[in-house]
């Protein structure tokens, strides 16, 4: 099947329910680079056991940008193209929130050494 066609079961997303969806994924991905900024400005000097950190909130907010840029696609109403979209996000967010947990460790477990 081509990528153009569709089942003719599959019926279209709601629109009001994907632009809440948009709307999440904006707020969140918002925060999520606002976290990455401060983070960033950090006082504290970069050490070799920030890398991992990075790589995961970097990692999570790729993830979060892609998943806003498919439910902004024209096709995202259709249900394949919505979970999709879904998924990547919860992918993002958990890759984002795991870094920003290790950061938290990270600092706390610099101020103690």
């Amino acid at each position: 099947m081509d990528k153009g066609e569709r089942p003719d079961d599959e019926t279209n997303i709601d629109v009001m329910f994907r632009n809440g969806n948009l709307t999440v994924f904006g707020i969140v991905l918002a925060f999520s680079l606002g976290f990455l900024n401060t983070w960033t400005n950090n006082p504290n000097d970069w050490q070799i056991t920030d890398l991992p950190t990075l790589a995961l909130i970097g990692g999570g907010i790729v993830f979060q940008g892609s998943a806003l840029w498919r439910l902004l696609q024209l096709d995202s109403l259709r249900p394949s193209v919505f979970a999709t979209g879904n998924r990547r996000f919860a992918i993002g967010l958990g890759m984002t929130s795991i870094g920003m947990m290790l950061a938290i460790c990270v600092d706390i477990g610099h101020m103690l050494l």
